[in-house]
């Protein structure tokens, strides 16, 4: 991803999480950390972005920022697609443990973690804007 990318992804971003999606400020924020503690990328279909997806990773940890996903091209293998490149990266850089937080009241998003070896740690109570709860999840890598 770059900073070219931003007024598509900001359209995503808007689209997939009305509730709390991150400010352009913010975004610009992790960009100006890649390469040294993030790694964001971007999908492309038939030349348009539809989805993107962002990394944090630091020493022997690294969390996903944030997946999204154009409702219209879930469910064909591009977060999953995302998410192993970001697990990926999170080895590259050395990290043991990977750890994210999903909205409560979205299980299509947990389950797509449980696939990808995610657990339950906990949970963040009233994470969101709304009030809604977060799941901590953490899959270790290298085992």
């Amino acid at each position: 991803m770059t900073e070219a990318d931003l007024p598509a992804v900001m359209a995503i971003e808007r689209t997939t999480f009305p509730l709390d999606a991150w400010s352009e400020g913010m975004m610009r924020g992790e960009l100006a950390d890649m390469p040294r503690s993030r790694h964001y990328v971007v999908v492309l279909v038939d030349g348009e972005i539809v989805a993107y997806a962002g990394l944090a990773a630091a020493a022997d940890q690294a969390d996903v920022q944030t997946i999204a996903v154009l409702e219209q091209h879930r469910g064909t293998g591009i977060g999953g697609a995302m998410l192993t490149e970001l697990l990926a990266e999170a080895g590259r850089r050395g990290a043991r443990e990977v750890f994210l937080e999903v909205r409560a009241d979205n299980p299509q998003a947990q389950a797509v973690y449980r696939h990808y070896g995610f657990e339950e740690i906990g949970t963040r109570r009233r994470y969101y804007d709304d009030g809604t709860d977060a799941i901590m999840m953490r899959r270790k890598l290298g085992d």
